[in-house]
């Protein structure tokens, strides 16, 4: 049998306990050890690698912990898989013995969760991973395998549930109301929430008003038709949707072939860009919540697009993740970007209850903030 080999990515832990950044560490923490012990048992060589961030690109360091593997398998092929700690929360064995399938190929291919937003992926020959250049993150893996290494790459695009990433707090507090949460995440979640109030409000404002015919919630970020689809048939309330910069993180030329990324013309050269971002542009941070409540009785909104739209794919010129996660938790008092702390003001007293966070908010977590099982919601819609 083909040896496969498990790499289980996690910052090391820094942040201040009870804090944001520390909640998210724990949850990492813990998803990196679920995984530890469930790719172990799937026979996989199943390793947690905590490097600290150092300014490398992801593919630079990718290809340094992969490099050893390489060399010790000699002409043997080794599979590989590569997941972070917060990524699928909710997969059940089938799900994680999908990417060892993989791994497992005689044949040259690859499988992640999601093609566009990738954080877990599995490719039948370590090897591959050598050639790739300096990807700026995991996210732009699978396009790089598909179009310039010519590996076909599968998207498990009809298991939804394996999108949901846990990136913030807020995606804790969701992943707590899905049946199949596990326990030592329903446990991070009850003690943010007994921590802190104001996203909860703001999550039972929305999940109110979704079930109210005569309201209308605005759904703005790296939504998809998926989603969508699910509000419009399971959601009582009118929606608005702006759907931006899906792909954000994974459009790099660096993962198109050569003719995709000289093109001129090609879209991806042009920087992010929101017509919510351009609202606030002109009105400033401070407005969105009079913004907002002129669109509809509550919101859910992706800041990362506004971020980029700002500043940039790029998050080394965002406010720092400690500011980022507060703001998905509406405190304000501890952000020190004042950009991002005059948003999140508006938020938290906007006349409507607003949502803040990233894709997994306006993505896989949508039936979560509804009281539905991700779990078989959105894979539901995926089927119909």
């Amino acid at each position: 049998m083909r040896p496969v080999v498990t790499l289980i990515l996690v910052p090391p832990r820094s942040a201040p306990e009870h804090t944001p950044a520390a909640w998210l560490e724990s949850a990492r923490e813990a998803g990196a050890e679920r995984h530890r012990a469930a790719f172990s048992r799937l026979g996989t060589d199943a390793r947690v690698v905590r490097e600290p961030p150092d300014g490398r690109p992801f593919g630079r360091r990718l290809r340094e912990l992969v490099a050893p593997i390489a060399a010790s398998a000699a002409q043997r092929r080794v599979g590989l898989i590569l997941v972070s700690g917060g990524a699928l929360p909710l997969a059940d064995p089938a799900d994680l013995e999908a990417f060892v399938a993989t791994a497992r190929a005689t044949a040259r291919r690859a499988c992640t969760n999601s093609f566009y937003s990738a954080d877990a992926i599995a490719v039948s020959d370590a090897r591959l991973l050598l050639a790739m250049p300096d990807l700026p993150s995991d996210n732009a893996l699978p396009r790089w395998l598909a179009e310039v290494a010519g590996i076909p790459v599968a998207g498990l695009r009809h298991r939804p549930r394996l999108e949901f990433d846990i990136d913030s707090p807020i995606d804790l507090l969701l992943l707590a109301r899905d049946q199949g949460c596990p326990a030592e995440f329903a446990t991070l979640a009850a003690e943010i929430a007994a921590a802190n109030q104001r996203a909860v409000a703001a999550l039972r404002g929305v999940a109110a008003t979704l079930g109210n015919r005569r309201a209308e919630v605005v759904v703005s970020g790296r939504t998809s038709s998926r989603a969508l689809a699910w509000l419009e048939s399971h959601a009582s309330c009118r929606v608005r949707a702006l759907i931006e910069e899906r792909g954000l993180k994974a459009s790099t030329s660096l993962a198109f072939s050569g003719d995709a990324a000289q093109d001129p013309t090609d879209g991806r050269r042009r920087p992010p860009r929101s017509a919510l971002g351009l609202i606030l542009d002109a009105r400033g941070p401070g407005a969105l919540g009079a913004v907002l409540a002129e669109l509809g009785d509550a919101a859910v909104i992706d800041t990362r697009v506004l971020l980029a739209h700002r500043l940039g794919a790029g998050e080394a010129r965002w406010p720092s993740l400690a500011d980022r996660l507060a703001s998905d938790l509406l405190l304000p008092e501890e952000i020190a970007d004042g950009w991002l702390r005059e948003l999140t003001l508006a938020a938290l007293e906007a006349p409507i209850p607003v949502l803040l966070g990233g894709h997994t908010l306006v993505g896989p977590g949508l039936p979560l903030i509804a009281g539905h099982a991700a779990t078989s919601a959105l894979d539901a819609a995926d089927r119909g």
